[in-house]
């Protein structure tokens, strides 16, 4: 595992793509399934597939929907992890999302066997029951319809204790196991079972990677409340579709499809 350590930096994201250089530096992020082409052809000769920037403090790091990610200094993971995926279409990005969110939640499983499973909330947050781990933020280039480069930024709370931010449900692995855990055992565990399933992407194992994926879903099972623009309704979760639209099943009877953000899950 390639690692480049910084003690501070704004972003993680921003400097793993400044050590990667693109011929023509314009992306799109992946906050949702929709995404914005571009023109962008990455040099590998400067740093290789796999390669991970982990910071011990980030100043300016973006959660999903333009939201900034807590984290106390020292005492988590935020990292950007670099990625090749150029024999990935367009219109199968949604795919780079599952096997890291898969990678991410396989990762903390191993670490705590006695609780029961993390889940995935769609798209790619992790959680533990009802309380959010984790954050993935990932940030592709592409040309001529395939992704040339990914920088898949991370967010894992390990060792924090005390949250002053106003998100409404974080939650670290000590909280959870009662002790402090050594984080780059976490890191080099996550980096591998990312990896794992970057593999089975890479063999073409599409349908395996979408059925784990929803097994794993948060509130996979039984009608839950969720809110769009038109208000809050009960539904259950049909699918995720390739594309990453999530598509429910209304108490009565409604099929629904959404992009992200078009709906909100409500506590």
């Amino acid at each position: 595992m390639n690692i480049i350590r910084v003690h501070t930096v704004d972003s993680t994201n921003r400097l793993l793509k400044e050590l990667s250089p693109v011929v023509a530096c314009h992306s799109f992020v992946w906050r949702s399934v929709h995404a914005t082409s571009s023109e962008a052809t990455p040099n590998r000769d400067l740093l290789e597939e796999g390669t991970i920037l982990v910071a011990d403090t980030q100043t300016a790091g973006r959660g999903q929907q333009g939201r900034s990610w807590e984290a106390a200094s020292g005492q988590n993971i935020t990292c950007s992890l670099l990625l090749y995926p150029d024999f990935l279409s367009l219109k199968q990005h949604f795919l780079l999302s599952e096997i890291v969110a898969l990678g991410v939640k396989d990762s903390l499983d191993s670490f705590a066997p006695h609780l029961s499973p993390f889940s995935i909330k769609w798209p790619n947050d992790i959680y533990y029951e009802n309380r959010k781990i984790a954050g993935i933020l990932i940030e592709n280039d592409i040309m001529q319809q395939q992704i040339t480069r990914s920088i898949v930024g991370i967010g894992l709370n390990v060792n924090q204790e005390v949250f002053t931010s106003d998100a409404p449900n974080p939650v670290s692995l000590k909280q959870l196991l009662g002790k402090s855990v050594d984080i780059d055992e976490v890191l080099e565990e996550m980096h591998r079972r990312i990896m794992y399933w970057y593999q089975k992407l890479k063999d073409g194992q599409f349908d395996d990677i979408s059925t784990a994926y929803y097994d794993a879903l948060y509130r996979k099972t039984g009608f839950y409340r969720y809110e769009d623009k038109q208000g809050v309704f009960n539904a259950q979760i049909q699918s995720v579709s390739n594309d990453g639209f999530l598509h429910l099943l209304t108490n009565k009877g409604e099929e629904r499809c959404y992009a992200f953000k078009e709906v909100a899950f409500v506590s």
